[in-house]
């Protein structure tokens, strides 16, 4: 059983399922992380969904890389949480199922590419409190509570 973070699920809502691929970018004490400013700022741990007929790995590379201009080495995958959402911009109700990573941010090949995000470098201790869900804070305290 794959442990839930945030909102119970709805009992009058249909969730389709939709995987996902998170990373924890720790360097030299600080951790990689991506702002996504609409409609709100919102720091999330950078990631995203897995295409269909995509592996993981190849999508965490393609959503780190949209979401920060970073390449990674090294993922390795540390757990796993879901939540129930509501996603506006695909106007979908979704479980996320949201696999979290640990990678090594090696370089950086410019801005993300992703429209409206940003990258920032924070202390992993203050990112476990800014983040904007649950399952990214869990797993980000548990960065730090490690370091």
């Amino acid at each position: 059983m794959i442990k839930r973070f945030g909102e119970v699920p709805r009992k009058d809502q249909h969730y389709r399922i939709r995987p996902g691929v998170y990373a924890l970018l720790p360097r030299d004490g600080q951790l990689l992380l991506t702002c996504q400013y609409d409609p709100a700022p919102d720091f999330q741990l950078p990631g995203g969904g897995i295409d269909p007929n995509e592996a993981p790995i190849p999508a965490l590379h393609r959503e780190v890389m949209e979401e920060t201009g970073w390449k990674i080495s090294t993922p390795r995958r540390v757990g796993a949480f879901r939540r129930f959402v509501y996603m506006p911009e695909y106007d979908l109700w979704a479980e996320k199922i949201c696999h979290i990573y640990l990678a090594r941010p090696v370089l950086c090949l410019g801005a993300p590419t992703e429209d409206g995000h940003s990258a920032l470098w924070m202390p992993a201790q203050a990112a476990s409190s800014i983040l904007g869900n649950a399952g990214d804070r869990h797993f980000c305290k548990l960065l730090s509570d490690c370091s």
